[in-house]
């Protein structure tokens, strides 16, 4: 366990005795009031904050946020209240431990609801204070470090979302030590497997690997040397989850990956243009690869990484990829906002990490515009996109968007009028179509008319989350209103029937006592709710009828939620009868899947997977919460992809696996490629996720395949 001393220790070059003696006296009012209180491992809870605080130590941060890693989980998990925290160590360690006290005394409806507003919290107390996210994020390093004692299913959820949200969060901070071990850690768990064989692969060539990069690095610090460059050159193998990254995304087998190893020129000089002379020393020794070269200095990321990239061909013909950078370079690459944020004070201008806490903070303002919980997440997820474009505004600006970003993307980034009204686009002087991809470089012209409005389709080609929440939003309204002229024409009709007039009820405390009974605000909602089809009309009439002229069945007790039997379908639906309920083609939901269901006007219920890449352009509105309720054995369609080398058998062995587990194929496509490759893809009739997976788990183990995937088929 680490002590006190340790941190001390570690925190006394940099902070003064005053700050010191602070962070003692968090230790102990924290060692107090965690008292008897034990982690899943047996081990005292006060393991945990320090720990927290450790790592912040390792970071070099301020006293402060040392302070809030030692009291960071005191307000929530203990008797501890913030007056208490504010009046011991100041407002501002009180503020910091707020933003991070999570909400679970809050009672959510569902895990993704308790996720969203956990992220919502942390996001908007981050706006205030950067130094929320840097111990939120020191906090799920150290969970992940002993996620073992978890329970299974609780372990792939917390792996799932720190892969999703965690790391790449740590990505657009800039600090990559703790991007990597998230990324490493996360895949751990999520492909166990996977990772236990490329970790042994990786091992099996640890003294080959150790014996060349020595090698490479001699050559390399010899030949900068004579053209008088002062620096360092470090030589390490690429971490597990970005070897695992590139064999999927390329269907390459482990022994086809051929820089497995990174080397890293840091130069002692404060000046680009030693970057560029290292890298024509580089050049000149070793072939370039063409198209492999990357100039991150005059392009930095958007999270203010700087450096240059190239891949070369390196002794006995073997690829080496290299990294130049100066020493400052080196330090904001690996550590980012958290090596920056001591000199903060020493500043005066906007620095790459203030600019990067701007772009965080935008998404205050998709947090305002998501109207649930899912739409949230996926925005937040789409803001964290890795890969960038950068582009020019006429005015020679440069606007950096993720990449498949395109002119619709460009000009609601502008103003959302801009964005309400693009008709078009010029880029570099040429129109181009509004689904047109953004290239680097690319000098990009917004055409608009006055009156125009956007349309569905540009949901298919919009990629920035503000883009995208800007055109839900403005086909929400459109819909709504829809909703609601049809909705008022269906009840007018309604209550014509029964010589009754709509207009003499609008007003009624009758008819505001039937708003109150179906929770809807007001008779517009009301009549939306009709126009969408979740209330009937005649429902809505039957309330102001005449007891004789209400059917039996028809009659109105005191309304309320009512849990419908289950469908054949295995669906239950809550406070709806009588509705035709299918499976979207595009997902083919199953049994474990998480899923909500899509009012379509006329056509019944679609079952959807919240992970359908559909839903996006679905009418919130329309989505209603349902549940898996399976009676009995069912089957359901799946499809399912298995890539193997394409060799005599192979196709028997997957069979083989399948058959084995009372699997049915119901469908299979085998289709070779050139590189010796066999894509298979079957139809498979399985009971649900668990039985899906425990075959994925079971197919993965053959010798001749290279990956196994659930795909989703539009």
């Amino acid at each position: 366990m680490l002590r006190i001393t340790d941190i001390l220790e570690k925190t006394q070059s940099y902070l003064n005795q005053e700050d010191l003696e602070k962070i003692e006296k968090a230790y102990v009012f924290s060692a107090t009031v965690h008292q008897g209180q034990l982690r899943l491992s047996g081990e005292p809870y006060l393991t945990h904050p320090m720990e927290v605080a450790g790592i912040l130590a390792d970071m070099k941060m301020d006293a402060a946020t040392i302070v809030t890693g030692l009291l960071h989980d005191t307000v929530e998990d203990t008797l501890t209240t913030l007056e208490q925290v504010s009046d011991n160590f100041g407002a501002d360690v009180a503020q910091l431990v707020d933003g991070l006290t999570k909400i679970s005394r809050i009672t959510f409806g569902s895990q993704e609801e308790r996720q969203a507003e956990n992220f919502r919290k942390m996001i908007l107390a981050m706006s205030t204070d950067i130094r929320v996210l840097l111990v939120r994020l020191a906090d799920r390093v150290h969970n992940m470090r002993t996620l073992q004692y978890h329970p299974p299913e609780k372990q792939q959820f917390i792996a799932r979302e720190t892969l999703e949200l965690y790391a790449p969060l740590a990505n657009r901070l800039g600090i990559n030590w703790i991007k990597v071990e998230l990324e490493d850690l996360a895949f751990l768990y999520l492909y166990p497997e996977a990772y236990q064989e490329i970790r042994r692969r990786v091992d099996k060539k640890k003294e080959q690997r150790l014996a060349y990069t020595e090698e490479v690095k001699g050559i390399i610090s010899q030949e900068i040397a004579k053209f008088g460059l002062k620096g360092e050159v470090e030589g390490r193998a690429k971490h597990f989850f970005s070897i695992y990254n590139k064999m999927k995304s390329q269907g390459i087998d482990f022994d086809e990956v051929y820089d497995l190893i990174a080397f890293r020129i840091i130069l002692d000089s404060d000046q680009d243009k030693s970057c560029y002379e290292a890298l024509s020393v580089v050049h000149a020794l070793w072939k370039p690869v063409p198209g492999r070269f990357k100039d991150r200095i005059a392009m930095p990321k958007a999270n203010g990484y700087r450096s240059l990239h190239t891949t070369v061909i390196g002794p006995y013909g073997e690829r080496v990829e290299i990294q130049i950078r100066t020493r400052e370079m080196h330090e904001w690459a690996e550590e980012g906002i958290a090596a920056h944020w001591r000199y903060k004070e020493k500043r005066s201008k906007l620095g790459a990490e203030d600019e990067q806490i701007m772009r965080l903070r935008e998404l205050l303002e998709v947090q305002q515009d998501s109207g649930s919980p899912r739409e949230f997440m996926s925005n937040l997820k789409m803001a964290l996109f890795p890969d960038e474009v950068y582009v020019f505004t006429p005015n020679g600006d440069v606007k950096a968007f993720p990449k498949g970003a395109t002119p619709i993307d460009f000009a609601y980034s502008i103003h959302t009028d801009v964005g309400h009204s693009c008709i078009g686009a010029k880029v570099n002087r040429n129109i181009v179509p509004l689904k047109y991809e953004l290239q680097n470089g690319d000098t990009v012209e917004i055409i608009t008319q006055a009156g125009h409005h956007p349309g569905k389709d540009w949901l298919k080609w919009a990629v920035t989350s503000r883009a995208r929440s800007k055109i839900k939003n403005w086909i929400k309204t459109e819909e709504r209103k829809k909703s609601i002229e049809l909705g008022r024409d269906i009840l007018e009709r309604e209550f014509k029937k029964h010589n009754l007039k709509l207009s003499q009820f609008v007003k009624s405390e009758q008819m505001k006592k039937v708003c109150e009974d179906n929770g809807v605000g007001d008779i517009d909602d009301l009549m939306a709710h009709v126009g969408y089809g979740r209330i009937s009309a005649r429902h809505v009439v039957n309330r102001f009828l005449p007891e004789d002229l209400v059917k039996p069945e028809e009659k109105v007790e005191k309304p309320k939620a009512k849990v419908t039997p289950p469908s054949p379908m295995g669906i239950s639906l809550t406070g709806i009868d009588d509705v035709l309920v299918k499976f979207a083609k595009c997902c083919a939901p199953i049994p474990g899947d998480e899923i909500v269901g899509y009012i379509s006007r006329g056509r019944g219920i679609t079952i959807h997977t919240t992970q359908c890449p559909n839903l996006a352009e679905l009418d919130p509105e329309r989505i209603l919460e349902v549940n898996w309720n399976v009676k009995g054995k069912e089957t359901y369609p799946v499809h399912m992809r298995v890539v193997c080398r394409d060799k005599k058998g192979v196709l028997a062995e997957v069979s083989s696996a399948i058959s084995a587990m009372d699997i049915n194929i119901s469908h299979a496509e085998v289709e070779t490629t050139p590189d010796l490759r066999a894509i298979c893809d079957f139809q498979l009739d399985v009971n649900d996720l668990e039985q899906l997976n425990h075959l994925m788990a079971s197919i993965r183990k053959l010798k001749s395949v290279m990956t196994v995937e659930r795909l989703r088929r539009g």
